[in-house]
């Protein structure tokens, strides 16, 4: 193996960096390298640290696009929940159900309750913690999901679309946004692993 000059491990390292896509390794190569110089790590202990900052930078970008691929109408989050506006909610349930083994076990939940009682803040929080922790989330209100249905249908795509449903761990459905529910029952969202 021949001697490359600073400026030509430089090239290389990027290069292969970016044949191999390691983005995080690629930016962080060069300091990781002064540092391990300084306090005389080992090369194992280099690697090893470039290594996990990749591994670590790449679950957090799963995690954002699980969250994106939900397509959530905004961000909300269990920890913006307001207990004291509405003293119904329990923080503990709530932190159960935001650790997602109900969803892993498929189990389904419906959230029931008159309107702005928090309802489609708990469905996009318990359905953003969901992604976060690694499954496969789509959120959806329920009249674009019978109309998606009856168009694929009408196309002769339904099983396409089933299946494409079928994909996803954890459907969050909202039934009754910017609707009047006087005649027929509770407003109410539900969220069901499929």
């Amino acid at each position: 193996m021949t001697l490359l000059t600073d400026q030509a491990v430089e090239v290389a390292i990027d290069t292969a960096c970016r044949t191999l896509r390691l983005p995080t390794i690629r930016e962080r190569a060069a300091h990781a390298a002064e540092v391990a110089a300084r306090e005389q790590h080992t090369y194992q202990g280099f690697l090893a640290e470039l290594l996990l900052a990749e591994c670590d930078d790449r679950d957090e970008r799963r995690r954002a696009r699980r969250v994106h691929d939900a397509a959530f109408p905004r961000p909300k989050r269990l920890d913006e929940i307001d207990y004291a506006a509405n003293p119904n909610l329990n923080p503990a349930v709530i932190n159960t159900l935001a650790g997602g083994e109900w969803v892993g076990k498929g189990r389904p939940l419906c959230l029931i309750g008159d309107s702005g009682t928090g309802k489609t803040h708990l469905l996009i929080g318990l359905g953003t913690a969901a992604a976060e922790a690694g499954y496969r989330v789509r959120y959806i209100l329920a009249s674009r999901l019978v109309n998606e249905l009856a168009e694929a249908d009408s196309d002769h795509q339904l099983n396409k679309i089933i299946s494409r449903y079928g994909r996803i761990d954890l459907l969050c459905l909202d039934l009754c946004r910017h609707r009047n529910y006087a005649e027929g029952g509770l407003p109410g969202v539900c969220l069901g692993p499929l």
